[in-house]
């Protein structure tokens, strides 16, 4: 078989599957976020128990994407050692500041704010939580940083071989950056409200005794899912123009595309330098997605007040919607992937180089075992989830208990006896 077939699609599945707790991961922090500032400010109980429960659900999906990331990193050294060694010294800079945010500085406050429930000033417990927004948010600033890198390499210059990064500052000016940036941002929220408005509708077509609990999740989820999808979608068009100029022989013109593929011919000899089909394939369906959620954002913004939840009929569409912007992102991200091949590196390093040189059955034994890793992590991820979000919020959450009082008789010192 061949390796570097099996490497691409272990590389495909494992980078898709993680990208989807990512998605979770930052969409719902920013709830959080905006939920417990509303406790802070409005005292509401309610806000309290919608920080708990929302908040179960964001650990649950937290924990579990930490160890999808870790096995997600060592794909990059068994299959990919020629890209290490290639682009080690650029793309190290970004992922290194990555792991020191995500492993140390997110994790930190997320346990201190886990376990600081009932024990720190309600400011503290709230500015910890910022503090998981904020570093989460930085942590995908750096991801997309390096691999913007990839998509438009800046700042480098070759040594032996090797690029060395010259200019720190032109990964974060890259043009690949921004927008794709930006792009992704939006996309985690409007999955992050989508999957709120739908786990929300299903427990109102329950007719769950919980009933003013779920309305105004629902309307949250609902409100910041229409408020983003469509910069979501701006700013995926805002990508093609960038793209088309930055990679011609993906999104140029028939001009620029082929004096793109003779600059490539003449520096890297003859060979298929057209990225597959697929790629474009990927985009047409990506925003066609994008639309639909924006036909069922509207039916929120159009009905009047309470109607959507008496005609019943939008809370199925709500929930069947919940797939679409998992389905969307990972299209969206085979688009920016698939429309770089040939290239690991755009016009800089071919994949053929890239990949280690291992055997075609070294390769698939190490792509079925990190595929049934990575998808057993998501479907437990999935069922833990869904166990949660349908007991609902009338059950004894942990997460936000107050700690249990000690019985003042066990306290008691015992009698002496003579």
């Amino acid at each position: 078989m061949d390796p570097l077939l099996l490497a691409r699609l272990q590389f495909a599945t494992t980078t898709s599957i993680h990208f989807l707790f990512v998605l979770v991961t930052l969409g719902l922090i920013t709830l959080l976020v905006y939920l417990q500032t509303a406790w802070m400010i409005t005292k509401k109980p309610v806000y309290e128990r919608l920080t708990r429960f929302w908040g179960t659900l964001y650990v649950i999906n937290y924990v579990l994407g930490i160890a999808a990331g870790v096995v997600m990193e060592f794909q990059f050294g068994l299959n990919w050692s020629g890209l290490s060694k290639y682009v080690g010294n650029v793309f190290g800079a970004p992922l290194a500041i990555e792991t020191l945010t995500a492993f140390f500085l997110e994790s930190t406050f997320l346990g201190m704010w886990i376990f600081g429930w009932h024990r720190l000033r309600r400011g503290v417990h709230l500015a910890l939580l910022w503090g998981v927004a904020l570093t989460a948010y930085v942590s995908a600033f750096w991801i997309m940083a390096g691999n913007a890198w990839m998509q438009n390499p800046v700042g480098y210059e070759m040594r032996n071989g090797i690029a060395h990064l010259t200019d720190f500052s032109a990964l974060v000016t890259n043009p690949a950056f921004g927008m794709a940036f930006v792009h992704t941002m939006f996309a985690a929220l409007v999955t992050g409200g989508i999957l709120m408005a739908a786990v929300s509708a299903w427990h109102l077509i329950r007719r769950t005794e919980d009933y003013e609990f779920f309305r105004k999740s629902l309307r949250i989820g609902l409100v910041t899912a229409a408020l983003t999808v469509g910069p979501l979608l701006h700013f995926g068009f805002v990508q093609l123009v960038d793209m088309a100029r930055l990679q011609p022989t993906k999104y140029g013109t028939p001009e620029e595309k082929a004096a793109k593929l003779a600059e490539f011919t003449g520096t890297f000899g003859p060979g298929d330098y057209e990225p597959p089909t697929a790629a474009l394939s990927s985009l047409s369906f990506m925003f066609v997605i994008g639309f639909v959620l924006v036909l069922v954002c509207l039916q929120f913004l159009l009905l009047p007040k309470d109607l959507l939840i008496r005609l019943r009929f939008p809370l199925w569409i709500i929930l069947f919607a919940l797939p679409l912007p998992f389905v969307a992102a990972i299209l969206g991200w085979l688009a920016r992937e698939i429309g770089r091949q040939p290239w690991a590196v755009y016009g800089l390093l071919p994949v053929d180089d890239a990949v280690s040189p291992v055997s075609g059955g070294v390769m698939l034994t190490s792509f079925l075992g990190f595929t049934l890793l990575l998808g057993t992590l998501a479907v437990t991820n999935w069922i833990l989830i869904a166990k949660h979000a349908a007991r609902g919020a009338h059950d004894d959450l942990a997460l936000g208990r107050p700690p249990e009082q000690p019985d003042p008789s066990t306290d008691r010192p015992e009698p002496a006896f003579a």
